[in-house]
């Protein structure tokens, strides 16, 4: 990746005080440019037939309907220049609606929903285009301060066109009441580029009376890239 294309601000510092635990985790020192001849992994793509039945459907991993706001998310991944990444693999995850992971790790006191796993996988289209359905997540406490309850979100690890070029990031949804009081999202500094983590609701992307659409574009570098997440 070009860190030298992003502009100053889209990326969080990796020690960033308000997020506690960046600084047990966050490393001190600065980090060390390797410059390799040829990139690692270059012209290796991933393999569809990693792809399960209803990886791009969360809703149908279940023997029943899950509970919650079903929806849809799609949008185009492009590198700086406005191509498409091609081919790619992408995966999501994420809570319930009821804020829990389905994660031994998550002891939060609420319930599990037997018929969403919370994660999934696709590939980008010949456009850069992906598409998957799911459940709204709902928003949970995290413990990191005095009421201290994370916004709604999906994660999302992207691996570009090789598996050495990845980017987690999380994806937001509009009017969030929460976005003031998250550290996570607040420690991205350029106001603007907090805003490319922010998915919008779509009409057209809306499916008849079934779900609600929302679109969220990534850019993996450039001035306009994607934040990462910390």
């Amino acid at each position: 990746m070009k860190f030298d294309t992003i502009a100053a601000g889209v990326y969080p510092e990796l020690v960033y005080p308000p997020y506690k635990s960046t600084l047990k985790r966050g490393p001190l020192q600065p980090a060390l440019r390797i410059n390799a001849p040829v990139p690692v992994g270059e012209n290796i793509a991933p393999s569809p037939r990693i792809l399960l039945p209803f990886d791009t459907d969360l809703t149908a991993q279940g023997d029943g309907a899950p509970l919650g706001e079903k929806i849809v998310v799609t949008g185009r991944v492009v590198d700086e220049d406005g191509k498409p990444v091609r081919n790619s693999l992408l995966e999501v995850w994420q809570c319930n609606a009821a804020g829990r992971y389905r994660h031994k790790k998550d002891q939060h006191d609420a319930p599990l929903d037997p018929n969403f796993n919370g994660w999934g996988k696709m590939m980008t289209d010949d456009e850069g285009r992906y598409r998957f359905v799911t459940i709204k997540p709902g928003p949970y406490p995290w413990g990191n301060h005095h009421k201290a309850w994370r916004p709604a979100h999906i994660h999302f690890s992207l691996f570009g066109n090789v598996y050495a070029q990845r980017l987690v990031t999380q994806m937001y949804f509009p009017s969030d009441p929460l976005f003031d009081y998250d550290p996570i999202f607040q420690s991205i500094p350029d106001l603007a580029a907090r805003r490319r983590l922010i998915s919008r609701f779509s009409l057209e992307e809306t499916v008849s009376d079934q779900m609600l659409g929302y679109e969220f574009d990534i850019v993996l570098r450039g001035r306009n890239a994607t934040p990462m997440g910390i």
